[in-house]
């Protein structure tokens, strides 16, 4: 079974799929910045937003809606 990222719940099958093919990092290389560093929450709702509005064909508002559903059950921002 693979890890999940625990900002986005994307499957993380190698290192491949994460943050800078780091096999120690637990976020993924879509929730990674130039860097390497984890972005923010601010980051990743406009990335997941731009995502579903683009994939799922969704206005911004709707989509921005499902991102902040969906990033609510992520470890990172559980909060």
């Amino acid at each position: 079974m693979s890890e999940r990222c625990i900002a986005c719940g994307m499957p993380m099958e190698s290192a491949a799929d994460r943050a800078g093919g780091d096999p120690h990092k637990v976020y993924c290389l879509h929730c990674a910045r130039p860097d390497g560093t984890m972005q923010s929450y601010e980051e990743k709702l406009e990335s997941m937003t731009r995502f579903i509005m683009k994939s799922e064909g969704r206005n911004e508002e709707r989509a921005r809606k499902k991102a902040i559903d969906w990033l609510a059950r992520q470890p990172a921002w559980r909060k």
